[in-house]
């Protein structure tokens, strides 16, 4: 299997993150996942506005596998797991950036191509399927 890219950036933990048990509040892990999707649409696509996003999101999941404090420093990671005839699967890593052992979630997201004047799906076109097959780690 070949290896494949990720997007890799650093997020800065913020105050209002933190919830009354003194960690990251479980709902801004996707808020967290959701930066990783727009800076991989910035950086793979050249893609800034959202509303030329050419996907809408079927699912999303996350395992929270340890707390993320005000003082922790985190790395995300994003990538591709699979690419179907409509849908793709982006993969989520939170991590601490000076050691990739200490994972603090993981969590993926199925994305359906969309047409959002004819509100319905569409497959994936070659050159959109073009990008993001380097970053896809079932190829």
């Amino acid at each position: 299997m070949k290896e494949h890219k990720k997007i890799k950036t650093q997020l800065v933990v913020r105050f209002r993150d933190i919830d009354a048990m003194g960690h990251v509040n479980n709902a801004v892990y996707l808020t967290y996942f959701e930066e990783g999707r727009k800076i991989f649409l910035t950086e793979v696509f050249g893609i800034r506005e959202p509303g030329l996003y050419p996907f809408i999101m079927a699912k999303i999941s996350c395992e929270y596998l340890r707390p993320v404090t005000l003082d922790d420093s985190v790395s995300l990671h994003v990538w591709v797991s699979e690419i179907g005839s409509k849908s793709f699967t982006f993969v989520y890593e939170l991590l601490d950036p000076d050691n990739d052992e200490i994972v603090y979630a993981r969590g993926s997201s199925v994305n359906v191509c969309y047409d959002y004047e004819k509100k319905e799906t569409i497959p994936i076109s070659d050159s959109f399927k073009e990008k993001i097959i380097d970053y896809c780690e079932n190829i």
